[in-house]
């Protein structure tokens, strides 16, 4: 009985995954290329994975490998990127002539036996064009291949295009090291207490980032043991609202009456209900933490006691306004 082998195997650097049956080649290892066949034809892609755990897996559902791929197929691929570039002149070329210059040619690739042609465009929303006529022009213009033409969202563009990210990274994460796209919404901003301002949480490709998903579920962990927005706590300075939760810290902002905003962490709060409830506590640490700072924003950080703004004296404050004048009067009539 042949000894069952999955790889998975990647058709992009930062690709989705895909897995085949090597069971015929058991001496595959990563970063090899091999020679599989797709919905596209035969393509060369490259192992990223061997030995992949096959407990509780139909085998039938793999499709197997070709072959390693030969010195021939690698050379052959090297032909057919010269080709596919030739291509995408042709191509814009042809777009320009039929004015829809704001349609983007993202990805041209053949088939490895250069039967087939797939090609990948890009537009904005509010550019209409009929992408069947589309086709069948370029069909007309390449007529050797079976062409196979559609059309991709922005994300999916930002990733095969590559450069520089909105907050300043080299490389788009999804260009990096994203194989996948995941759902991102509005919500996952305000649940972090983001900006909203559209340049804030707005990436290259004209979407939401895909980095505010990399903490969310840390934040929807941490919140849920903290008190809500709004709502009266007890402190060890006395009651009032929170005003901002702090979900890393596992603190919160209260803002006190006559006092203003202070932070206190889960656990002061904690030990102060329990002390209004007459319920016996732990000792504080021989140097408790300093609430006398005084914290507007999250990223504020905490201010020495000896920095505060000290109040004003309004009454001392306008005598010497007062004693100021009598003494300018005094010096004029002199």
């Amino acid at each position: 009985m042949t000894h069952s082998n999955i790889i998975g195997i990647q058709f992009e650097d930062v690709g989705k995954i895909y897995y085949f049956d090597a069971s015929r080649y058991p001496d595959l290892k990563p970063g090899d290329p091999v020679v599989v066949r797709t919905s596209r034809g035969l393509q060369l892609a490259t192992i990223s994975q061997v030995n992949i755990d096959t407990e509780d897996v139909d085998l039938q559902s793999f499709k197997p490998v070709e072959r390693p791929a030969s010195p021939k197929d690698l050379l052959q691929r090297q032909a057919l990127a010269i080709k596919e570039e030739e291509v995408r002149e042709r191509i814009i070329e042809l777009l320009n002539q039929n004015n829809m210059s704001a349609v983007k040619v993202v990805s041209i690739e053949y088939s490895l036996d250069g039967d087939r042609l797939f090609i990948l465009l890009n537009s904005e929303s509010s550019v209409n064009f009929n992408i069947k006529r589309l086709h069948q022009d370029i069909q007309k213009m390449e007529k050797d291949v079976n062409v196979d033409l559609r059309q991709i969202g922005p994300r999916d563009a930002a990733k095969l295009i590559g450069g520089m990210g909105a907050c300043g990274l080299e490389t788009r994460c999804c260009s990096k090291f994203l194989t996948e796209f995941s759902s991102i919404s509005i919500r996952m901003a305000k649940t972090q207490d983001i900006s909203l301002t559209p340049s804030e949480i707005t990436g290259m490709c004209g979407r939401l980032r895909c980095c505010l998903m990399y903490e969310y579920d840390q934040y929807v962990e941490a919140i849920k043991t903290l008190p809500k927005r709004k709502r009266k706590v007890i402190t060890p300075m006395g009651e009032g609202r929170v005003v901002q939760i702090l979900p890393l810290r596992q603190a919160v902002i209260v803002d006190l009456p006559e006092i203003g905003p202070r932070q206190f962490s889960k656990e002061e709060l904690d030990r102060a209900e329990k002390i209004a409830r007459g319920e016996e506590v732990e000792p504080l640490p021989e140097e408790p933490e300093d609430h006398d700072s005084v914290v507007s924003r999250a990223e504020d950080q905490k201010m020495d006691g000896e920095q505060r703004t000290k109040p004003i004296d309004k009454r001392r404050s306008g005598s010497s306004k007062r004693g100021r004048g009598r003494q300018s009067r005094r010096s004029n009539k002199n």
